[in-house]
């Protein structure tokens, strides 16, 4: 048995649910060993670091402390299914290495926890790459018992994932080809799709919608164009750009795109032989029950999301002092008086 460090994030337990009801019910069919790091918190995301250095890498550097203190003898890998988790995580061990100072002042702070990190002493792994070079595609493809013969996919890997690639683990930087070797063990068609490190635009949705929406818009449309019936993707924040947004994003450009996005480990499990509603099919926005429908497999509609209220949230609101606008009489006697 392959044995794993599992650093889940956040996502793993709201957003990306079904990413990680799919990663759990397909590692047992890998035999494969994911021993969650014990007392682990965010990542912080990308926002922190671009905020202040210091605290934002020893909130990353905080799980690789704790992992390094769980790790036993038969592992010292740690696995992160999420793309921004796993950047963090390895720019963390990167730069605490290649940078003493900053090394110092992150362990620093953790000490103030009992804990520290010595940089180097674990290993840093996309699950997507462990899947393909640990695990290996051949076992996979030996554990195939319903082939995804006649799927079209295009796969998304983002711009997280094989970027900057600090270990040299991928087989190409920007058109990597990992995720459709998986895809074809499973006996899906896979696309040659050019747009799949392309950026999904992360929290533009929030800041700048316009161009989120245009990076979104790309994506799908591409996805369409080469005729796919759904796209893959490794990441939750990928996912959810494209899943969620992707009804705005045809609002804003009048466009009419209805393309499935799925974690590529629900295609596992589908492929595997397990059923759809363990795989978390159905919590998806855009439904992939016509594209798998196609080749004969059911999948659970889209669960209804809650009605908005029309009101909205309610929102904070500024008061201000109320200052009386002078009358033109007024206005009249000061400047009789001054003058």
């Amino acid at each position: 048995m392959n044995e794993y460090i599992l650093y889940p994030g956040c996502s793993m337990e709201g957003s990306a649910k079904a990413y990680n009801d799919s990663l759990l019910a397909i590692k047992d069919v890998l035999n494969m060993g994911l021993h969650e790091i014990e007392d682990w918190n965010c990542c912080g995301a990308t926002e922190y670091l671009g905020i202040n250095l210091i605290p934002a890498y020893s909130l990353i550097a905080r799980n690789l402390a704790l992992a390094s203190k769980q790790a036993n003898n038969s592992t010292h890998t740690v696995v992160a299914p999420c793309s921004a988790c796993y950047l963090n995580l390895a720019k963390a061990d990167h730069y605490m290495a290649e940078r003493p100072i900053l090394g110092e002042k992150v362990n620093e702070a953790l000490a103030a926890g009992g804990l520290s990190y010595q940089p180097g002493s674990l290993e840093i792994r996309h699950l997507l790459e462990v899947l393909v070079y640990d695990v290996g595609l051949d076992t996979i493809k030996s554990k195939v018992v319903r082939p995804l013969k006649g799927l079209r996919i295009a796969p998304y890997l983002g711009c997280m994932v094989p970027r900057p690639d600090y270990y040299n683990r991928w087989s190409d930087h920007e058109h990597p080809t990992e995720l459709d070797e998986i895809l074809k063990a499973l006996g899906a068609e896979v696309i040659d799709f050019p747009l799949k490190t392309t950026c999904c635009g992360g929290h533009m949705t929030q800041i700048g919608p316009d161009t989120a929406f245009e990076l979104i818009r790309r994506l799908v449309s591409s996805a369409d164009q080469y005729q796919a019936d759904l796209m893959t993707t490794v990441c939750p924040m990928c996912q959810m750009n494209l899943d969620a947004y992707q009804d705005e994003a045809n609002r804003h450009f009048g466009t009419h795109y209805k393309m499935p996005i799925v974690f590529f480990t629900q295609l596992m499990g589908l492929a595997f032989g397990l059923e759809a509603k363990d795989l978390g099919f159905g919590t998806e926005i855009v439904s992939a029950k016509k594209a798998l429908g196609r080749i004969g497999i059911e999948v659970p509609a889209p669960v209804e999301a809650p009605k908005k209220k029309s009101e909205g949230l309610p929102m904070p609101q500024r008061r201000l002092k109320k200052t009386p606008i002078p009358s033109r009489r007024l206005k009249h006697e000061r400047r009789r008086k001054k003058s």
